[in-house]
């Protein structure tokens, strides 16, 4: 095949789930379900959080990032997943595809150092409670914060000019729901081995200790809780932590599946399936797993939406 590059002006196909799919108008409107659930939700979250400032904690405060990251990177795959399989239009330009991947990177490798910052932020809460402000003063905060946005950008920057930069032959179709390193490596005209081991060892480097962090910081925390003597609070902390490790154990597991086993390990369809785990389903599980079940943010919810629909006695 000929080697093809942005300078020929073609551009990439993306064959993903819905057209391998044996009842595609089915898992479209479920991918469509999903994907509003994730929005509303992730957007009222941050809506509460900005808006009541009772809320206006380190925990709450990571929640909202929390809640923006899965608003963006759900928001730039799945809509044009639909409505390419909806206009029967599946094709993405070059640059179109550098930036989706770009962004979709950017925002998953923030996710992964948050989510480990998040199960610290607990683990003071919980072990640590009269210390707690002390842990997680605001310096410490933000210094986390932007650690994870500025760490998944660099991760991301260098990966999309990397793989971009290969030549790619004429079968154009990426084999999954958006641009991505993996399916996309597999249709680069040049030896792509060195590289693969690179993605693999970044991988792990950048997988690994966020995914110890959080287990070691739940082990800590259930240690803590179960010498408590209150049943009604080891309770409360174990179906709080195992929900936790439940959407922690499919967002991880998907991504270490995707990016540190190797890629003749998994087929297209695979390769979509762990693509729609962690686009569209942690998305929209993560605000119910985390926060909308608090009493603290449905309070703060009610309070916003009663101030905003709820007419005042001033308007009779």
């Amino acid at each position: 095949m000929e080697p093809w590059n942005s300078t020929l002006g073609g551009a990439f196909i993306l064959v993903g789930i819905l057209d391998d799919s044996g009842s595609p108008e089915l898992l479209c409107a479920v991918i469509t379900v999903m994907y509003t659930l994730a929005l509303t939700s992730n957007g009222l979250l941050i809506l509460v959080i900005t808006v009541d400032r009772q809320l206006h904690v380190p925990m709450y405060l990571l929640l909202g990032q929390l809640s923006l990251i899965d608003f963006f990177l759900t928001s730039i795959v799945i809509p044009k997943a639909v409505m390419d399989f909806l206009l029967k239009d599946n094709t993405i330009s070059f640059e179109g595809c550098a930036l989706q991947m770009f962004l979709a990177l950017t925002l998953g490798g923030a996710e992964d150092l948050l989510l480990a910052f998040m199960a610290y932020d607990r683990y003071a809460a919980i072990c640590h409670p009269l210390n707690y402000m002390i842990y997680m003063r605001p310096s410490v905060c933000w210094l986390g914060v932007a650690t994870s946005w500025i760490l998944g950008f660099l991760s991301a920057l260098g990966y999309t000019i990397h793989t971009m930069q290969y030549p790619f032959c004429k079968s154009w179709k990426i084999r999954d729901l958006f641009c991505e390193i993996p399916p996309l490596l597999k249709l680069a005209c040049a030896d792509t081995s060195t590289y693969e081991l690179m993605v693999y060892v970044m991988g792990v480097a950048f997988l690994i200790p966020p995914l110890a962090t959080i287990l070691a910081s739940y082990a800590l925390i259930l240690f803590t809780v179960l010498n408590k003597p209150s049943n009604e609070g080891r309770k409360k902390a174990l179906v709080t932590c195992s929900s936790h490790l439940t959407v922690v154990g499919l967002y991880y597991g998907a991504l270490t599946v995707m990016f540190v086993l190797p890629s003749s390990y998994l087929t297209p369809k695979q390769e979509n399936i762990l693509s729609v785990f962690y686009t569209v389903v942690t998305p929209a599980l993560n605000p119910i797993i985390y926060s909308l079940r608090n009493k603290e943010v449905t309070g703060a919810l009610r309070r916003v939406l009663g101030k905003w629909l709820l007419p005042t006695e001033s308007t009779f």
